[in-house]
């Protein structure tokens, strides 16, 4: 029978819930045990597919297909683990449930209510993860912030499931901790409130994690364990740290992991440790020599704040390459509408170690991203393309290599005389009835890697059979519309491209590289999506390799 373990935020959005849900659960499996974790999001959308990076972050993509919120990314990395569109509930999905089985009368004629019905669907969800994974414990991170009205839905339904199971279910709340500039201490005053809220929802917090810029003191403890009803071993302090990767390991500075096996009435199953949960932190804090990888993108800009968040998955996937090579990242973000706006400054880019293009949608920014791409390859700047990058470096190729002057993707240019990029025939349909949400090709297809290339080297090694008795396969996930388009393959190869990995059941394109080059490398699907902090995902390893050992 599994534990539940709800975490709730307070004070403010941005806390770092999703973080913290992650490294409980790296805690309890250091334990011995199975852990799986739920996201649970406010919004009335379906899925996250159809939200503009800027305003949510980035859409992360599961093995089967969810569009979803980066949070399931974190428990991914930490967890090491796939999980699926279970994993993953909205306040659109359960409406969308409940009204589909009120047409299909499997109400039985009842009035169909918000209250039990609502919080009644989200349990069952959450029971149906639990049957499907039998894991002894399901962490679920009710997202928004506690006393707001979107998540008071699922507030209630932890209430319930509290109320039927009371000795399985514990509520931690992450709550924020400010050290107003001027007043010089830390003020546990908003952590009272956030609680207040909590207890009108019929919720007592078990746990409290104390965000904040400094760590929690005794006097600050204390003061929160009188005012929200809480023991003083149950203040758990979550002070600002350089590495997400280090929060587990500070947790656990509290306890927490046996604090909460103590709460359940449970011993750890086997004395493991984190170790090399340890070795890593150790590395990104040790290393000192830089590698300098740029990510020309569009994505990142909102007014005058740089907003990383849209590329999250990019961001960790660099962190766990360079610190495989003990090396210090160094992410840098490049507009690619600068580029379009001021040519000359595409010199910028030789500065750097790396370049990586990554997916979006649109034309915004296209024509810079294009120049930054020609800049890298005739170069010999590591280049690493993703989804849209790769896309982009084929339109470049095509025009400056190929001598295809006109050549564009129809997403750009619905009507261009040279599309080497184009849409697959079944998604015109789709798109011609305006069916965006979900409706890509999405999650993990399989991709045969050509035998003597770079991404070959990269994914099996100097030390795979060749010739091999049977075809080499690595699975990787999509989150796009538009495709290579094999007409033009003949054209492309005959010029120099190499095209290393293809999907063997439609014969799209999957990957193509450049020879004599350090590192020209894109892939039409999202590799970042499953790198993981100790096994780095191999073309993400590959090109900070050569960013770091450039080949003459």
């Amino acid at each position: 029978m599994a534990r539940y373990i709800f975490v709730a935020g307070g004070v403010m959005s941005g806390i770092g819930k999703g973080v913290a849900t992650a490294s409980i659960g790296k805690i309890l499996q250091s334990k011995g045990f199975k852990v799986t974790a739920i996201k649970i999001d406010p919004y009335v959308n379906v899925d996250a597919g159809t939200m503009n990076p800027v305003e949510h972050g980035e859409i992360f993509v599961t093995d089967d297909g969810t569009e979803c919120d980066q949070d399931v990314g974190n428990y991914e990395r930490f967890l090491d683990t796939n999980l699926t569109t279970d994993n993953y509930i909205t306040t659109g999905r359960v409406y969308q449930s409940v009204i589909n089985r009120e047409r299909n009368l499997e109400y039985n004629g009842k009035c169909v209510e918000v209250v039990p019905h609502i919080p009644e669907e989200v349990i069952s969800r959450i029971n149906r993860l639990d049957r499907k994974t039998k894991a002894d414990f399901i962490l679920i991170e009710i997202g928004g912030t506690v006393g707001e009205y979107q998540n008071l839905l699922f507030l209630e339904a932890a209430r319930m499931m509290k109320l039927k199971k009371p000795k399985d279910v514990l509520f931690i709340l992450v709550s924020y901790l400010p050290v107003p500039k001027k007043i010089g201490e830390m003020k546990t005053k908003p952590t009272q409130h956030a609680v207040r809220s909590l207890n009108m929802a019929g919720i007592q917090p078990d746990i409290i994690l104390g965000r904040s810029s400094f760590p929690l003191d005794e006097p600050r403890k204390k003061k929160i364990a009188i005012f929200c009803n809480v023991r003083e071993e149950d203040v758990i302090s979550a002070p600002d740290i350089d590495s997400i990767y280090e929060i587990p390991i500070n947790f656990e500075k509290d306890n927490l992991g046996n604090l909460i096996l103590k709460k359940f009435k449970m011993k750890p199953r086997k004395r493991k440790n984190l170790k090399d949960w340890i070795e890593l932190v150790k590395t990104s804090k040790t290393s000192k020599f830089p590698v300098k990888i740029a990510v020309v993108g569009k994505y990142f800009e909102t007014g005058f704040f740089t907003l990383m968040d849209s590329y999250i998955s990019i961001i960790e996937a660099i962190k766990h390459a360079a610190w495989f090579y003990k090396r210090k990242p160094e992410i840098y973000w490049l507009s690619a509408e600068k580029y379009e706006r001021e040519s000359k400054s595409v010199k910028e880019l030789k500065n750097y170690h790396g370049i990586i293009v990554p997916g979006g949608f649109g034309n915004r920014g296209v024509e810079g991203k294009i120049k930054a791409i020609e800049y890298c390859r005739k170069n010999k700047i590591p280049y690493l393309g993703l989804c849209l990058g790769m896309q982009l470096a084929v339109i470049e190729f095509a025009r400056n290599v190929c001598g295809l002057k006109k050549a564009n993707s129809t997403e750009f240019s619905a009507d261009c005389k040279t599309p080497v990029i184009d849409i697959m025939p079944d998604q015109k349909t789709l798109l011609h009835e305006k069916k965006y949400g979900g409706t890509m090709r999405l999650g993990a297809y399989l991709c045969e890697i050509k035998p003597k290339t770079r991404t070959f080297q990269a994914y099996f090694g100097s030390k795979a059979p060749f010739p091999a008795k049977k075809p080499l396969y690595t699975s990787e996930r999509h989150r796009h519309r538009y495709e290579l388009n094999n007409e033009f393959k003949q054209a492309l190869e005959s010029k120099g491209m190499v095209i290393s990995g293809i999907n063997p059941e439609k014969g799209l394109v999957e990957l193509i590289e450049l020879k004599n080059h350090p590192f020209f490398v894109a892939s039409q699907f999202h590799p970042e999506y499953k790198s993981r902090p100790i096994r780095p995902h191999p073309l993400f390893r590959e090109f900070v390799k050569a960013a770091i050992h450039p080949v003459k």
